[in-house]
């Protein structure tokens, strides 16, 4: 079984980093292989809004014209089993990179056929704040609201704060095994 985490974070080491060890972690030990995909490494441009109306071939053929990493890592998501988003909050909403590509995503998605690969597929979201970690909920929130409009099955938004990071990862590494047998 395949499974893909979609990562906003930039560090590679930081608190959105352990959460995604501890899932991946969940995971692995349920028999399910796991991709990470480090969204600020890769090439995500903004939504363009092509034509006056504010779409394009998104709404018509669940395509998207910008010549980047959008596609590969659509069908990485379309091909797995299921999928974590994991995202640093930053003023209470996901970081930049991961709206950027979900932005984008749910636009292609309003296109029947693409939203074939992706109607029903269990999704976890995860949400870590740092500072005063006060925006964590409201992340989640807007997160679950993407996924959802999107028509991913959402299985549990996961909001974290610096200070209860330690007592969380072992929640995550629960929600990654749940993730793997659909509960």
């Amino acid at each position: 079984m395949n499974f893909v985490i979609i990562s906003g974070s930039r560090n590679p080491e930081g608190q959105t980093a352990q959460a995604i060890r501890a899932i991946q972690k969940g995971i692995e030990d349920n028999s399910g292989k796991v991709e990470t995909i480090f969204l600020p490494a890769m090439k995500i441009e903004r939504c363009r809004q092509c034509n006056d109306n504010g779409w394009g071939i998104c709404i018509t053929e669940g395509q998207c014209i910008i010549p980047d990493d959008f596609a590969v890592i659509t069908a990485k998501i379309c091909a797995a089993k299921g999928v974590v988003f994991a995202t640093p909050v930053y003023y209470a909403d996901l970081s930049e990179s991961l709206r950027a590509y979900l932005d984008r995503l749910r636009r292609t998605l309003q296109y029947q056929t693409v939203n074939l690969g992706i109607k029903g597929k269990r999704a976890i979201g995860v949400c870590v704040a740092g500072g005063g970690g006060g925006g964590a909920p409201s992340c989640c929130t807007s997160l679950e609201k993407i996924l959802t409009i999107s028509g991913f099955d959402v299985l549990d938004m996961v909001p974290v704060r610096r200070q209860n990071l330690k007592t969380k990862l072992q929640i995550l590494e629960q929600t990654g095994a749940e993730l793997v047998h659909g509960r």
